[in-house]
């Protein structure tokens, strides 16, 4: 028996740690192309029947709200509650569809799923 561990590991030719810094490196560049991706997708989300839908990007950022014209006046207080809870129900929408396809493209790469660190965590569009 040897006094080095890692013979074992690689057969006859020992350990193979470049082989192993290549894959991580393949690894990394896999992930910032899809982090990249992620980045320019972009996912939409509505509520109200269409009253009002938000856009985020695949990393969950808000880019843009619309609300449909003629469905708020924003005359009364109630009204504009009403409104604001809309676009909360809309965010939540697209953020929950970027954040499933988030975990398709970046499940492999994170060993098969994504941990679940609360909001901001990552989405993809299904508009790529």
């Amino acid at each position: 028996m040897t006094d080095n561990p890692f013979e074992a590991l690689g057969g006859s030719g020992g350990f193979d740690l470049q082989g192993l810094l290549q894959q991580a490196q393949q690894m990394q560049e896999q992930l910032e192309s899809a982090q990249e991706r992620l980045a320019d997708a972009r996912v939409d989300g509505s509520a109200g029947g269409g009253a009002v839908t938000v856009t985020v990007n695949g990393i969950g950022e808000l880019q843009a709200v619309t609300v449909a014209p003629g469905t708020f006046d924003g005359s009364s207080a109630d009204d504009l509650a009403d409104l604001g809870d809309l676009v909360v129900a809309a965010y939540r929408d697209a953020k929950a569809q970027a954040d499933t396809l988030a975990g398709d493209a970046l499940g492999p790469l994170s060993g098969g799923g994504l941990p679940d660190s609360g909001p901001g965590t990552l989405g993809f569009s299904q508009g790529d």
